[in-house]
């Protein structure tokens, strides 16, 4: 492992962190807690064989969270000093006297917080020489390059290594952090023919650069989705099955993610309101957060409050068995925490045994979506409406790419629709899916 180039150890962040504490209960605070982090890394770009961009990075920074009674204040600083520390916290005192005061306030429960948490192996740092970093961007591109004349445009290969830490402290006691890392190569092209032009891309993520993909191979099949779209076209309007790629679905499990987080059901703008326990998908899907995996993208074995992680069902079977809760909104709907302040912890949903192929022919007939466009969801209702571009599917094979075209439908209906998971699992930030087979949706063209 190479060796990490923090401007603060863990355990000055911890003193940081403790201090602010200490001085905002000294002040006058009923609670309190904050959080220290320190990080750095580089980012290279490369466009058409030549350096684009180099961008080095260096952060860090302190966020204080007090209360007075019910009240509330935050206020954070990038300034360790011991001034300037003092200086965030009073900022956060005045702040709080000067709010209403909030019921549903306060640090999360104390038998709620993790003890004792075990290393999960997120720290790989990459101690990349920039001109390394080039050579590799250069590679990522040159490789869709050379697929085909036909690639003849490049908005850029990056490359990126990001490592970052933190120590998160409250005055129920709690006190933790750790490091973590996270790395990227990318590539997006262009690809002409007759005059027309298409564009994509692909990535790839990891903790640790030892398990991210050969560039060429990402520079590669970023070339091959391009020069696949050649030739799209529109088509007219049809109702017909549509298999959303592990890309997009990927988008659509993150709206129904937000559908039953809560700060949407506690203002009621969620069309899943009091949904617990009813069947919200079709039985074809099983959902689970699994916190706790090693190296996995959102592993943690606690929550932005400190408040423990646990695997748990989210979705069994089609019936919804758990929210997404901190402790703010599980208090305000008379429910506990399901430590997700900040978030989910690595959900997987469960695939079935056939890859993207093999839904295509069990398709038989209708869209394939490889890319969505634009922002059509409301949340109150479930009306879904995307523009989107992909493959016309006849016969259980893909027969002509599509463009211009917009699908639309109920979210409530197409999650109860779900004839089939893909097992092509793809994680893409904390959440981890197969292609997403629905039934059937209205597909709008000409």
């Amino acid at each position: 492992m190479a060796p990490s180039r923090f401007a603060h150890d863990l355990d000055a962040l911890k003193t940081i962190a403790s201090d602010a504490l200490a001085y905002a209960l000294e002040k006058g605070a009923s609670a309190c807690e904050t959080e220290s982090s320190d990080g750095y890394g580089q980012t290279v770009t490369v466009r058409k064989g030549e350096v684009e961009t180099i961008e080095y990075n260096r952060d860090k920074s302190l966020a204080v969270t007090v209360y007075v009674g019910k009240r509330k204040g935050h206020a954070s600083t990038a300034d360790f000093a011991p001034r300037a520390m003092r200086d965030t916290v009073e900022a956060a005192l005045t702040i709080a006297r000067f709010t209403a005061e909030d019921e549903s306030a306060g640090l999360a429960d104390p038998e709620e917080l993790a003890r004792d948490p075990q290393d999960l192996d997120l720290f790989h740092p990459w101690d990349l020489p920039v001109e390394r970093a080039i050579a590799i961007a250069k590679a990522c591109e040159a490789a869709a390059f050379r697929l085909d004349e036909r690639v003849v445009n490049s908005e850029g290969a990056s490359v990126s290594c990001q490592q970052w830490h933190f120590a998160l402290a409250n005055s129920h006691g709690f006190l933790d952090g750790f490091p973590t890392s996270r790395h990227t190569i990318s590539c997006a092209v262009i690809a002409a023919e007759d005059g027309r032009m298409q564009r994509d891309d692909w990535y790839v993520s990891q903790r640790s650069a030892q398990d991210l993909a050969e560039p060429e191979a990402v520079g590669d099949y970023a070339g091959r989705r391009a020069l696949a779209r050649l030739g799209s076209r529109k088509i007219g309007t049809v109702q017909a099955p549509v298999l959303f790629e592990a890309p997009v679905a990927n988008d659509l499990l993150a709206t129904f993610v937000s559908a039953v987080s809560g700060g949407n059901l506690y203002r009621k703008a969620s069309f899943l309101l009091d949904s617990l326990g009813k069947e919200v998908f079709s039985p074809q899907v099983t959902l689970v957060e699994r916190p706790h995996l090693p190296r996995a993208p959102a592993s943690s074995w606690y929550d932005d409050e400190g408040v423990a992680t646990r695997d748990r069902d989210v979705v069994k079977e089609g019936v919804l068995r758990g929210y997404f809760l901190g402790s703010y909104s599980a208090r305000k709907l008379g429910m506990k925490t399901t430590g997700s302040a900040g978030g989910n912890h690595n959900l997987i949903l469960e695939g079935g045994g056939l890859d993207l192929p093999g839904l295509i022919r069990s398709m038989g007939r209708g869209l394939l979506v490889t890319e969505l466009i634009g922002f059509g969801v409301n949340l109150v209702t479930g009306d879904y409406s995307r523009g989107a571009a992909g493959y016309w599917v006849e016969g259980g094979e893909i027969r002509y790419p599509v463009e211009e075209i917009t699908i639309a439908g109920n979210l409530r209906d197409m999650f109860r629709s779900v004839a089939a998971v893909g097992a092509d699992k793809l994680t893409r930030g904390s959440r981890t899916c197969g292609s997403i087979l629905i039934e059937e949706m209205t597909i709008a063209g000409n």
